[in-house]
């Protein structure tokens, strides 16, 4: 699948070209270590690994998974385990990156699919494995997790163990994934460690500052690896870039995801695209707006202060004027949880701000915050853990912080969200 060089070699070309890979003005404690997933005993090269789903429209869902070598890309399905009454077929593609080459990535569409169902699936016509995953409900409640900045360490491991513990509908990751870093091997270990629950459940992803990977002369074209494994439906919401789309589910629920570091100046393609994106959303039928991005535009953590800054001037009217109830981040490692603010300010109207950059990666924990405590950030804790956003109707969602404490799940920060479009003051 590929031809691997040593991280020294690569590190010290690196440096040669004056690139930092990361440069902080605060000390990380050490994470723990890199979770190894092995690769799949795999004989003839077919066996699909680093399966996972992500929903494409209300009602069809796109399977995508690797293979070492060339197989077929067709998924069959069925309610029944074993019983598999409709095929599917789809694309398949591939990439390079320096002396790394990637396996066969194939990307299929399967559809029209009942809600809250579930359905059995093999991939590539392998009788290796079969999979199954459930579909998101057609109406509320809906059960969001909300994990950023994953990695693929020990903590991953027990965060990845504490989503799976307890049911969900949809993952929703504002970017940081693999933390591969360049070296692409990485990317294939994290596919293969996430599996068991992204090919369950849907993912939706938006990328990072770690999915860049851009190398000046030598690779200057960025999110490659990105693009290629973690594609999202980002067409159907009339986006042209994968890096930043939106989307509807439960019938109630709009969904966008922005991208940290894809322009968004007020000409660029992102900001004309989320005008148009946010005009077509009748909040009478979509009472709840969520919006996701990397890096935070509301963070007293000394960590990446002011990284997100240019971004909000640009966009946070934008989000502002159309009622947007929450904006999760990522970025910043530890956990944050801000009132409801806009353009540096308390202010009922704005949306609340939740930094949940914590998932597990390899850099460790930002423990350092500025005090005093800024009135309008109500949590905050440099701690490893997840999130979950449980939408119970059009007026109220309940958010849960679940902190990893010694591999133990224990709910740290809980707070019930009203939907702006119910408030007749805003």
């Amino acid at each position: 699948m590929e031809v691997m060089f040593s991280p020294s070699v690569a590190f010290v070309l690196l440096l040669s070209l004056g690139i930092v890979l990361c440069s902080h003005s605060y000390q990380r404690p050490h994470a723990r270590d890199l979770v190894s997933v092995p690769d799949t005993d795999d004989s003839d090269g077919t066996s699909p690994q680093q399966v996972h789903v992500s929903i494409v429209g209300t009602n069809n869902m796109r399977v995508s998974w690797i293979t070492k070598r060339d197989a077929p890309a067709t998924v069959e399905y069925g309610t029944s385990p074993g019983k598999y009454s409709s095929s599917a077929n789809g694309n398949t593609t591939s990439y390079s990156y320096l002396l790394y080459k990637s396996g066969q990535i194939h990307d299929v569409i399967i559809g029209p699919l009942d809600p809250d169902t579930v359905y059995y699936y093999r991939c590539s016509g392998s009788s290796s494995k079969e999979f199954s995953f459930k579909t998101p409900p057609s109406n509320l409640p809906i059960n969001f997790v909300v994990v950023g900045d994953l990695g693929q360490t020990g903590w991953t491991q027990t965060t990845l163990d504490h989503i799976g513990a307890m049911p969900y509908d949809m993952l929703l990751l504002p970017g940081d994934l693999s933390y591969a870093d360049y070296f692409q091997s990485y990317w294939d270990n994290f596919g293969r460690l996430v599996e068991p629950l992204a090919s369950a459940r849907p993912w939706m992803v938006t990328q990072g500052n770690h999915e860049i990977e851009k190398i000046p002369l030598i690779h200057p074209k960025p999110f490659v690896a990105y693009n290629a494994r973690w594609t999202m439906p980002f067409s159907l919401s009339s986006s042209p870039s994968n890096l930043f789309y939106s989307f509807d589910v439960a019938s109630s629920v709009h969904v966008i995801m922005l991208g940290s570091y894809a322009d968004y100046g007020t000409d660029s393609d992102q900001y004309k695209w989320l005008q148009s994106d946010l005009a077509k959303v009748d909040r009478n039928k979509t009472p709840w707006l969520i919006a996701l991005i990397h890096a935070p535009w509301y963070n007293t953590n000394e960590a990446h202060q002011n990284e997100g800054e240019d971004m909000r001037r640009a966009i946070e009217p934008l989000l502002h004027g159309a009622g947007v109830d929450v904006v999760f981040a990522g970025h910043v490692h530890a956990y944050e949880r801000f009132t409801r603010v806009y353009n540096q300010k308390a202010d009922p109207c704005g949306p609340v701000h939740i930094t949940i950059g914590d998932g597990g990666n390899r850099e460790g924990l930002a423990k350092n915050y500025q005090s005093p405590q800024p009135a309008i950030s109500l949590f905050r804790e440099a701690s490893f853990g997840h999130g979950r956003f449980d939408v119970v109707n059009s007026t109220h969602a309940l958010w849960t912080w679940h902190r990893n404490d010694d591999d133990v799940a224990v709910i740290a920060d809980q707070v019930w969200i009203t939907s702006l479009s119910s408030d007749p003051t805003c």
